[in-house]
């Protein structure tokens, strides 16, 4: 066995739906038609006040098990991303062992990673898969990062949505995956936190070091200056396209599709003439869904399957970038 593969991917996105109108009318400076013209959302979906990450996964786990008839007894690990957790103590990936009824010799674990998660889930699940650690990998990605916006801030409530995702990772499936690039530039992370999400600042009376400069009063809520953070993905993911490229000896033209983190429209227009992909070769769903962070990969793919933008033979190219800064790619082989 030298390699891996995504053997089925669902997803689950909850119920509730803001629509550019009802934005629009918290704010005298944004129209419906701006929003979708600048960010390039119809429509996103969030998860209830009493709707939490970890039931988003539970629910698209299910998809996953239900909809292609899976043995829960043949799943052997559980790798869950979320920057969102239930709890910092104990982790998602345990709670959701119980609630599916998962067997209990299995490992389970939850990664904290942002916009880039869906390709390094998929690098450690390939990673255990190879050191013959398991066989049959439930990977999901689950986000509710609606809970960290502050309600008047339209520039980020127009971009962000909620979403989950589960992935089947195996010895055989529907795509082979490739070699890897990573990324990682922890001077970024001034440019997109959530300052209160962690321990540091929940003791306001000691004497706390700061990892970056004040750039945000409301540690509450989430805090992303737009402009650095498109300049990073400019600037780093052509360079990390290339590198990709070279790495698993694929030829740019050979790529029939490329499936980009779905930022935003900006983003995902700017990236895709500089590193001058056609648009026939270039698949986005953002319109639909928003930026449901670590999910929006797997989402795209399953779209992507479903609309016949992929046969049997293709090559798609996936990359994932955003907070820490972390970036990260891979080619899938179908």
């Amino acid at each position: 066995m030298n390699s891996a593969y995504i053997k089925f991917i669902e997803y689950y996105i909850p119920a509730k739906k803001i629509s550019n109108d009802y934005l629009a009318s918290l704010s005298d400076s944004w129209s419906a038609h701006k929003i979708h013209d600048k960010i390039g959302v119809k429509e996103r979906f969030i998860a209830d006040e009493n709707e939490f990450a970890s039931d988003l996964a539970y629910k698209a786990a299910q998809n996953l098990i239900y909809k292609n008839n899976i043995d829960i007894n043949d799943i052997d690990f559980l790798i869950y991303c979320t920057q969102s957790p239930d709890y910092l103590v104990p982790t998602n990936a345990c709670l959701l062992q119980s609630k599916l009824n998962l067997k209990k010799s299995i490992g389970a674990l939850d990664f904290n990673l942002g916009c880039s998660g869906y390709v390094y889930g998929l690098g450690l699940a390939k990673g255990l898969i190879l050191s013959k650690s398991a066989k049959n990998i439930l990977f999901i990605t689950s986000e509710t990062y609606s809970k960290y916006l502050k309600p008047d801030d339209i520039s980020n409530r127009s971009i962000f949505g909620d979403g989950a995702s589960a992935s089947l990772i195996s010895t055989s499936g529907i795509t082979e995956i490739l070699d890897f690039i990573y990324g990682t530039n922890g001077d970024g992370g001034k440019n997109l936190n959530v300052k209160n999400a962690g321990l540091k600042h929940k003791h306001p009376n000691i004497n706390i070091i700061e990892d970056f400069d004040e750039a945000n009063s409301n540690h509450e809520y989430l805090h992303m200056n737009g402009a650095e953070v498109f300049s990073f993905t400019l600037f780093s993911i052509p360079n990390l396209i290339s590198e990709l490229l070279n790495k698993n000896n694929v030829d740019f033209n050979e790529i029939d599709l490329f499936i980009f983190h779905q930022a935003s429209k900006v983003v995902l227009d700017a990236l895709r003439k500089k590193i001058g992909i056609t648009s026939e070769k270039f698949f986005n769903n953002i319109e639909y869904f928003g930026n449901t962070t670590s999910s929006t990969i797997p989402i795209a793919i399953n779209n992507a399957i479903n609309q016949n933008r992929i046969s049997k033979g293709n090559k798609v190219l996936i990359a994932g970038f955003g907070v820490g800064y972390s970036w990260a790619g891979t080619i899938l082989q179908f």
